[in-house]
């Protein structure tokens, strides 16, 4: 079906979250919403044809459709809905972000890096480190340059820090 950042794409919820199965749908090439939403989403023939012919920054409104019919066929319509707030939350600005794929932090003393391979962001220390080099990696919005850059409470917000790869990949840590 495609690829991931982490792998494969998991239609059990334990191996990609409904946030993320969300997104991957989200994300899918503009050439590819009429076919998706033809074969994956029970819309009517007149519907997909009328997002199908949306062009430039409004087929985007076409693929958030294809992602909500696609996660609530997978895993619901609570789900699909969970996800879709956090969507909004993260890249509108509005919405919540209680449903964003999260890690509890037990360890005070942890860094970066070891954040990364924690949350699986990065599947080792190795590219941990080379994404930050590259300049891929933010915390809060602040773009992480250190490799030995070690969490702190300055970084959590009412125990809640936001790890983000690149632009679209986003985890929350909590303490």
């Amino acid at each position: 079906m495609g690829k991931t950042e982490k792998g494969a794409l998991w239609l059990n919820p334990e191996k990609t979250t409904p946030y993320e199965f969300y997104q991957y749908w989200r994300n899918i090439g503009d050439t590819e919403v009429e076919k998706v939403l033809n074969m994956l989403t029970f819309l009517s023939t007149e519907e997909v044809e009328k997002l199908s012919g949306l062009k430039d920054e409004k087929i985007n409104e076409a693929k958030k459709i294809a992602a909500y019919e696609i996660t609530k066929l997978i895993h619901g319509e609570e789900e699909a809905k969970k996800a879709e707030e956090t969507s909004k939350a993260l890249f509108e600005g509005q919405g919540n972000l209680e449903n964003m794929p999260s890690t509890k932090i037990e360890n005070e003393d942890i860094t970066i890096v070891e954040a990364l391979v924690l949350t699986k962001i990065a599947p080792s220390k190795g590219q941990a480190k080379t994404l930050i080099e590259q300049g891929g990696i933010s915390l809060n919005d602040g773009k992480i340059t250190e490799i030995n850059y070690k969490l702190s409470e300055k970084d959590f917000k009412n125990g809640i820090a936001i790890l983000k790869k690149g632009k679209k990949i986003y985890h929350k840590l909590e303490k």
